[in-house]
């Protein structure tokens, strides 16, 4: 069984700090691409960054590059989203997701909720 848990959400001022984790099992690390998506209320939800490890790629959404930072360490299966200099339009629930095949096989975490107060 696939599972990815999340975890590292929590309230932060304006300008603070917070590191999402999402640890991965069930599946082979490195054929996957994982990362985060977020959704606001009434919002649609977004893609912020993804990683593969296996083809050395990384996305970031252009309203997070420069303050947000992915990173993998496959010994843990777990995957980071480092996040500073948050702001109050990055408050939404944070879901891990890992994809292969283009989308053909398709996991979610559960959420994790981000507050920015400004």
């Amino acid at each position: 069984e696939v599972q990815l848990q999340a975890s590292g959400g929590g309230l932060v001022q304006a300008g603070g700090s917070l590191r999402l984790s999402c640890a991965a099992s069930g599946l082979i690390f490195d054929d996957y691409a994982i990362g985060w998506f977020r959704q606001a209320p009434g919002k649609q939800r977004e893609g912020v960054s993804f990683i593969s490890s296996s083809e050395g790629r990384v996305f970031y959404v252009d309203s997070v590059k420069g303050r947000f930072t992915i990173s993998a360490d496959a010994s843990k299966a777990t995957v980071y989203l480092q996040m500073n200099n948050l702001k109050s339009e990055d408050t939404a629930i944070y879901y891990c997701n890992g994809q292969r095949q283009g989308g053909l096989y398709d996991y979610w975490g559960q959420g994790t909720q981000v507050t920015v107060s400004s």
